[in-house]
């Protein structure tokens, strides 16, 4: 999976920061629970990582060498939502296939 800079920054300082990693390891696996579609919690934390992106712009110096000030533009973090979730997540059961499924796959026999 391919990070935007900005998301391979959060990554990073989320990699070096073992109480940061806990926190956010956390709220993806809440995140996971509270939401049935993966990609509605994907939609979820990618806000939730934008919020976080722009509060530590604020404080961390890692951040703030990387956003010139006054640069509020937007930028997506859903990459890094998707790999969070697929990384600390449980993963989700596979649907069973029913002998009725897969018959719309099997060519019609004359």
């Amino acid at each position: 999976m391919s990070l935007n800079r900005s998301e391979q920054l959060v990554f990073d300082y989320l990699q070096t920061q073992p109480e940061e990693r806990q926190h956010w390891r956390e709220k993806v696996l809440a995140t996971a629970r509270q939401e049935a579609d993966p990609h509605a919690a994907a939609a979820s934390l990618e806000r939730e990582l934008w919020r976080y992106h722009q509060e530590r712009s604020q404080v961390a110096a890692a951040f703030r060498s990387q956003a010139p000030l006054g640069a509020a533009q937007r930028l997506s973090m859903r990459n890094l939502a998707e790999y969070l979730l697929r990384l600390w997540a449980p993963p989700r059961p596979k649907r069973r296939l029913t002998p009725g499924d897969n018959a719309a796959s099997e060519p019609e026999k004359i």
